[in-house]
């Protein structure tokens, strides 16, 4: 420990081992690399899996800490390599950031390898120069592990995180060199060493390193498959399943063929064909261990996405093949035998994915049948028998396209097959029918589609289906209609009793008063209560007739008789006339006119 005394000057005095234990952890370096390299990964470029944004983020990253840590290598005209030793460690201005050196060092190069990985699937060229850029990130992270483990001034956890990075690239080097054992040793060392992590630290810091983990288990399977580990096959399919394994197939194929040799040939129905496209081949190959990773998913779901995943790569195969017939000319111009046998490869294609997709549909049917049982809901809705009415509608519509396969059309032994199936899932889709018509109390048309489901079932049942879980389903339908006859015989009997019995006794809800309706005769218990709809009140408006208005046209085209006579203004006109003369006479006018 150091003293100040009163001069100010710092002087050493001799402190216990305790407090020497105090400074060794003061100037311990720590850096957690696993959440530093997250971080950078997750704002630069990865989380769209860019890497080449996120190496070039890595250069500018290291230039900056080369200047601020005053570590360049060369100037301008010269290079000169300068690496972090472990003298930069144990100086006095020692700080976590001489670690980011080799770390970043050792993220670029693996960067640069994933990029060159997803260049190569157009350039194989490129592999070699991946291998190259892992085994340099590998060198920075073997420099890293070095320079935590000698200088003694880093912390226990960046010691145990740089051997658990430098085992995981190490591992990665290994798988793509194809060196199962060794890389599965690597990886599973540094799958330990996270563990145990995981258990030391608080709960909000173990998720970095639960994710790491995650990541390393479809490795560790797949080094585990090709060692010789056939159960480890039906694991890689549930990781890729799950979206965690990309390029399964072509993987799977290549380790397949270097224990069993390559499959150019298929035998289906009795004809061998040959497998000429690399991506149908490699369909193939992938498509034998779906039957144990089926078998091994744990529900419905996970055997739903497997199908899907199966799915998908069907569809890019017939698509390869449909894309080498047409671009092939040498297949244009075969002979009918030749183009026959290709034609003939991609109805077995076709064959498939509808196979495949009728396996999807079933466990849709029995996926909706236990939550319907069980009253559990699907997404937020409840399950109804149009919801299963509609998969088995789909499923018959995928037996009519095998029915029309090319090639089989006159092949009676597989059309009679195909119609045998078919014949049991109409009977499903007629049981469904029938209880959607009971929920519409239409129980006249539900008995008859109830006689035709027992039909169909009674004609699967007497032929020969080869599938014994779809004829189980069918013993157990048959119970079922016997049952669901007599339910909807009750409710039809009990409907019309109902009928009868209410014809006289059924309370009605009508808003028209008693007084509109007094020949009607219901029991209507309004009538009783305190408001009773006996008379509406104020009574309704009412439509009346108008006084008419009268218009006397006709008098301006009437002449009338002269009545002056008879009221006195003919004497009144005279009566003027004599006044006027006598005026006139008076005073000496008129004379003259005379």
């Amino acid at each position: 420990m150091v003293v100040l005394e009163e001069s100010g000057d710092a002087q050493p005095v001799a402190a216990d081992d305790g407090s020497k234990e105090e400074i060794k952890s003061k100037n311990m370096i720590s850096l957690e690399i696993f959440r530093v390299i997250k971080d950078a990964q997750q704002q630069h470029g990865l989380r769209h899996g860019d890497y080449q944004r996120y190496r070039g983020y890595c250069s500018r990253r290291l230039r900056r800490l080369r200047k601020v840590l005053k570590i360049p290598q060369g100037d301008r005209r010269h290079y000169r390599r300068r690496d972090v030793t472990s003298s930069h460690l144990t100086a006095s201005n020692a700080e976590s950031r001489l670690l980011c050196v080799p770390l970043l060092q050792a993220e670029r190069a693996w960067a640069h390898a994933m990029q060159l990985r997803q260049e190569a699937n157009t350039e194989p060229r490129k592999k070699f120069h991946l291998v190259a850029r892992l085994k340099k990130a590998c060198a920075h992270a073997q420099m890293l592990l070095q320079l935590s483990e000698q200088s003694g001034t880093c912390s226990a956890r960046t010691q145990l995180e740089a051997g658990a990075y430098a085992a995981w690239l190490r591992g990665a080097l290994l798988l793509e060199l194809q060196q199962w054992r060794a890389a599965a040793d690597c990886l599973r060392s540094a799958q330990l060493v996270l563990e145990n992590l995981c258990s030391a630290l608080p709960q909000d810091e173990q998720l970095v390193y639960k994710q790491k983990v995650d990541e390393l288990h479809p490795s560790l399977r797949y080094c585990a498959y090709n060692i010789g580990d056939e159960s480890a096959a039906g694991d890689l399919l549930a990781l890729r399943g799950q979206g965690l394994i990309d390029n399964l197939d072509t993987l799977m194929a290549q380790a397949k063929e270097s224990r069993s040799g390559v499959m150019h040939e298929v035998e289906w129905r009795g004809r061998v064909v040959s497998v000429r496209p690399e991506k149908v081949r490699l369909f193939l190959i992938s498509l034998q261990d779906l039957e144990t990773s089926l078998k091994a998913a744990v529900d419905s779901q996970h055997r739903i996405a497997l199908l899907e995943n199966v799915l998908m790569d069907c569809k890019d195969a017939i698509s390869a093949l449909k894309d080498e017939i047409k671009n092939d000319p040498k297949l244009k111009n075969a002979e009918a035998q030749q183009m026959s046998s290709v034609n003939y490869l991609l109805s077995y294609l076709m064959y498939l994915r509808l196979v495949r997709t009728v396996e999807r549909n079933n466990l849709l049917v029995q996926q909706a049948e236990e939550a319907r049982r069980n009253n559990v809901p699907i997404d937020g809705k409840k399950v109804r028998p149009q919801d299963l009415t509609r998969l088995y509608e789909i499923i018959l519509q995928n037996y009519s396209e095998l029915q029309q396969l090319p090639g089989f059309e006159n092949d009676l032994a597989y059309q009679t097959e195909i119609d045998t199936e078919m014949k049991a899932y109409k009977a499903f889709r007629c049981y469904y029918i029938a209880q959607v018509l009971t929920g519409l109390r239409r129980f006249r048309e539900a008995l008859a589609i109830l006689e035709r489901c027992s039909t169909y079932t009674a004609e699967s049942l007497a032929s020969k289906l080869k599938d014994k879980q779809l004829l189980a389903k069918l013993e157990d339908l048959q119970k079922d209609i016997e049952s669901c006859k007599y339910e909807v015989h009750a409710d039809s009997v009990l409907e019309d009793d109902e009928e009868e019995e209410t014809k006289y006794t059924k309370s009605y809800k009508d808003k028209k008063p008693l007084v509109d309706r007094l020949d009607d005769y219901r029991e209507d218990s309004q009538v009783l209560t305190k408001n009773p709809n006996i008379f509406k009140l104020p009574p309704p408006m009412e439509a009346v007739p108008c006084k008419p208005l009268f218009f006397d046209l006709a008098c301006n085209f009437i002449e009338f008789p002269n009545l002056d006579d008879k009221t006195g203004a003919a004497n009144n006109k005279k009566q003027g006339a004599g006044l006027t003369g006598l005026v006139k006479g008076f005073l000496g006018w008129g004379k003259g006119d005379k």
